[in-house]
């Protein structure tokens, strides 16, 4: 078993980036030149290292290697987006890697790939990179390739010892459960349990019961073993579930107008361990938005728009304005889960105009981004 951690660590000591490792301060796949970029990356690592994993390292300066972190990120569709783009996908997972020095919530992303044998190439195309292009890695840099398209093996050896280098230990991961348990979430409800004499996970949160339901919020959840963060949020709210062979993460979103706020459904994630060390991870998106009257919407949508253009043009806001801003990103989000697409570039503007200002609404935003990039990828 891996400990991502001395894994990441390993990845920056030892090696530039090359035709297995790539590095990056941050991927934008929200973007369309960021997601354009992100899968040129995919594609050259998965054709210049087809007998072994190829990684990404997010969260880390280029010039100096010093890790700054990223913000965590829900990976469990990126696989579908792969799909989307690329002939002979490559399988890929982002795990969210914790690093003690970082801010809560900041953690280090590792996007691993592991290429199915075959030459990968861009099925259709995206930004200014055309369909049919085949990409490869020449030192730290991805560059297409149209002539001699071959497959070599030269790297495996070399990936090979840097994992065996990061394999976990006992002592590790009582370190990881007790660093967990007494230091980093002291203040919070916290527990942990034990699956299949190997597998650790650790879970803390504020906790509170509805009508004999236990929901947590301010939530993290950690698989110690690999240093892997499988969820965490400040905002939404889980109820978790577990057996001797499993542990089930149910996350709700609160969405609603006005005070007339609910709890809907949104994803289901259940991860199976089992007795040969290996363990999978199913999610699947429950989600089914409200409906609401397009008039009742279209006039909430102008007002929300009229809240940014006065924060643009530095101009105060009333008290009466300043509620509704705490519903912004809520109310953005019916706006579009209702048809109005136009909602999303608003938030992303939005997002920028009150970093600064109103850091609550900033994370409200982030949040409700995230919940249409889940929808999105389903």
């Amino acid at each position: 078993m891996i400990n991502k951690r001395l894994l990441v660590k390993n990845l920056l000591a030892h090696n530039d980036e090359n035709s297995f490792y790539d590095k990056k301060r941050f991927i934008a796949i929200g973007e369309k030149e960021g997601k354009a970029k992100f899968l040129k990356h995919v594609c050259a690592l998965a054709n210049s290292n087809p007998g072994n994993n190829s990684f990404i390292v997010v969260g880390v300066e280029d010039e100096d290697n010093k890790i700054i972190g990223v913000d965590f990120f829900d990976d469990s569709k990126i696989q579908n987006l792969v799909n989307a783009y690329l002939d002979n996908p490559p399988l890929i997972s982002y795990e969210n890697i914790p690093f003690p020095h970082l801010p809560e919530g900041k953690v280090v992303g590792l996007v691993t790939i592991k290429s199915d044998g075959k030459i990968c190439s861009l099925k259709r195309n995206i930004w200014k990179y055309y369909g049919g292009s085949v990409y490869f890695r020449e030192g730290s840099i991805s560059l297409p390739k149209v002539y001699d398209i071959e497959l070599k093996d030269i790297n495996s050896k070399t990936v090979a010892t840097i994992e065996q280098h990061a394999r976990n230990n006992i002592e590790l991961t009582l370190d990881g459960v007790i660093d967990f348990l007494n230091n980093r979430h002291k203040d919070l409800e916290n527990d942990y349990k034990v699956f299949k004499e190997q597998f650790v996970v650790c879970w803390a949160g504020n906790k509170k019961v509805v009508k004999g339901e236990t929901y947590y919020f301010r939530v993290d959840i950690e698989l110690i073993n690999e240093q892997v963060k499988l969820f965490y949020s400040n905002l939404d709210e889980v109820t978790i579930a577990y057996n001797e062979h499993s542990f089930t993460i149910m996350e709700y979103v609160q969405l609603g107008l006005g005070g007339k706020q609910k709890y809907y459904p949104l994803e289901k994630v259940v991860i199976t361990f089992e007795d040969n060390g290996t363990y999978q991870i199913q999610s699947t998106l429950i989600f089914e938005p409200p409906r609401y009257d397009k008039k009742i919407l279209h006039h909430i949508y102008n007002a929300n728009n009229s809240l940014l253009s006065k924060i643009r043009g530095n101009i105060g806001l009333k008290p009466s304005e300043e509620v509704d801003l705490g519903h912004l990103a809520d109310t953005y989000l019916i706006c579009y889960l209702n048809g109005f697409e136009a909602a999303k570039k608003q938030m992303e503007q939005g997002r920028k105009l009150v970093k600064k200002l109103y850091p609550k609404v900033y994370d409200s935003l982030k949040e409700a981004l995230r919940i249409l990039r889940k929808v999105k990828y389903n």
